[in-house]
């Protein structure tokens, strides 16, 4: 059961900046830590980042620098910024939301969404 929902993929050109948005189950997400993870064909779920309720941030470190994960509680919506894409960015996009702050494991996040594709063209 989808229970988050992801938007604002696309295809791009390398280089591009794109953000990302996910928006919760109401007033249950503002309690919630959030996180991004990307899944690439054949390869395994991988983290990215990750926000406690209260803005506190946590970043993979094969992208920090490159990407930033913020929230807006009023929206009940979380955003991923990714800069500079390169091709080997291209990947499924997925949020989870979870009790456990800063937890780079996808089994200790309890909602997901069903992801957003982002492809980067060379």
């Amino acid at each position: 059961q989808v229970q988050l929902v992801e938007s604002g993929g696309g295809l791009v050109q390398a280089g591009d900046s794109l953000r990302l948005s996910c928006v919760g189950p109401g007033r249950t997400f503002l309690s919630y830590a959030g996180a991004w993870f990307r899944q690439a064909p054949g390869k395994e779920r991988e983290f990215l980042a990750a926000i406690s309720w209260n803005g506190q941030t946590y970043y993979a470190g094969s992208v920090e620098g490159s990407v930033t994960i913020s929230r807006d509680n009023t929206k009940t919506t979380m955003y991923l910024e990714m800069n500079n894409l390169k091709p080997e960015d291209t990947a499924v996009y997925l949020c989870a939301a979870g009790v456990v702050a800063g937890s780079e494991k996808a089994e200790e996040y309890e909602l997901w969404g069903q992801g957003t594709q982002v492809t980067v063209s060379s």
